[in-house]
């Protein structure tokens, strides 16, 4: 009787399982891998810069030279916005009041920048913001005072939240009535707004406040300004954002990251618990989930930005997972770096992110993970200014093409083309209420 062996088919059958086994823990897509991003071939001899655009954005002609319509002789009552959230996020909410305050024919009292713990915050909008350069700026634009008529001055003004609404929210007839009946009164802007049917003169307010009003106090400014000139150049301003809170927020998965950054953002996340399964893939594919420092690098390097390009690190306190990048970008300073301790203990949320928005808008180039507030402010301020050396990396990107296996040289080209094409008709680097396409 013949003995058939089984001992090649157990081998055939553990080598083939092992090669799958070794697929899914090496596979970028995979939440098992661990390994770092790195190119695969040399880089691109031109960088994304080099690339001719096709398109800028720049300030329309109707705001900047337009002839401004004159302020009606009485005005309807007093409006405070009230500010909440981060520096960049109250900004935003300071530029929809103003042009609000205008559409309602409302006289603008000084915002108030709410105080935060969260945020680490006490700061109000004078000790950010030069007060009297503002109303200088916004004369003609709207009516603005430092202190209310005695008979207000006493007075909290008649609370009307619109932070909620959402959709076609009319101030006009939501908010005016209460204006006219109480002639003090306070808002937040709604979260989604049509500025499009704003009538021009309060467009032209809200552009006015956003981008020619807001500067500095002299004290904040000079230490921005030191700042700035510490910085080796010429330099890119890379606004990063991975810390807990930010990744406990997108919840999305990182189960590759170190035990330390885990605990952290599992600290952070409270009852906000991340996507898992398929869940967590489509997430991820909608472009939500945070770039790490590590993908940050990859790209970066896609778009031939040189390793020894000098940094400047715009980000918050607790950046996790930094080694990502300094182990492939060596020459990364941030504010702690280059301020004495003394000076960087005493600074606040919004004095911080102060000098983060100052030098971004006067770095060499700058690049954001992210597309938040921030990045908005910038960008826009940017191309405002002439500067156009300014670029989102794609989360959405990076996802689907991961997702789809591709890896090296395919990958490469893959993120290439869409910076590339992003650049060229300058997505994102300018919100469209101020700013006009010009065809180059």
């Amino acid at each position: 009787m013949a003995v058939i062996s089984v001992k090649p088919m157990f081998t055939v059958v553990v080598v083939t399982l092992s090669l799958i086994l070794a697929v899914l823990v090496f596979s970028p897509t995979s939440p098992f891998y661990q390994s770092p991003l790195s190119l695969a071939s040399p880089q691109r001899k031109l960088d994304i810069w080099s690339v001719g655009r096709i398109v800028e954005w720049r300030p329309c002609k109707w705001w900047l030279q337009g002839h401004l319509t004159a302020l009606p002789s009485k005005s309807n009552g007093f409006i405070r916005v009230d500010c909440y959230g981060g520096l960049n996020q109250m900004r935003r909410d300071l530029c929809d009041g103003v042009g609000i305050a205008r559409l309602l024919n409302a006289t603008l009292v000084l915002p108030k920048f709410e105080v935060a713990a969260y945020w680490n915050e006490s700061s109000g909008f004078a000790d950010v913001f030069d007060v009297d350069y503002f109303i200088q700026q916004l004369n003609g634009f709207i009516r603005v005072v430092k202190e209310l008529p005695h008979e207000f001055a006493s007075k909290e003004p008649f609370r009307v939240d619109c932070s909620k609404r959402k959709g076609q929210f009319d101030y006009i007839e939501n908010v005016l009535p209460s204006l006219l009946e109480h002639h003090y009164i306070s808002i937040t802007p709604a979260m989604s707004q049509r500025r499009d049917r704003y009538p021009q003169f309060a467009k032209a307010a809200l552009c006015q406040a956003c981008y020619s009003a807001l500067r500095l106090t002299k004290a904040l400014e000079k230490k921005a300004s030191e700042l700035l000139e510490a910085i080796p150049k010429p330099f890119l301003s890379l606004h990063l954002r991975f810390e807990p809170d930010m990744v406990a927020y997108s919840q999305c998965e990182y189960p590759y990251l170190s035990p330390a950054s885990i605990e952290a953002v599992k600290a952070a996340q409270g009852d906000r618990k991340p996507w898992t399964g398929e869940l967590a893939q489509i997430w991820r594919k909608r472009g939500k989930c945070p770039l790490t420092p590590n993908e940050t690098a990859f790209i970066l390097q896609v778009l031939s930005i040189p390793t020894n390009t000098n940094i400047y690190l715009a980000a918050g306190d607790g950046l996790m997972e930094i080694e990502g990048l300094t182990s492939v970008y060596t020459n990364v300073v941030t504010k702690s770096s280059l301020l004495s301790g003394e000076d960087f203990k005493s600074m606040h949320g919004n004095t911080k992110a102060a000098l983060d928005y100052y030098v971004s808008i006067n770095s060499d180039s700058y690049i954001a993970t992210y597309f938040g507030n921030m990045d908005k402010m910038v960008a826009a301020m940017r191309a405002y200014n002439g500067l156009y050396k300014t670029l989102f990396l794609s989360r959405r990107a990076f996802a689907e093409y991961t997702s789809q296996g591709l890896i090296g040289k395919e990958l490469m080209q893959a993120l290439w083309k869409t910076h590339r094409d992003d650049f060229v008709m300058g997505r994102g680097s300018a919100l469209p209420d101020c700013f006009c396409e010009f065809k180059l």
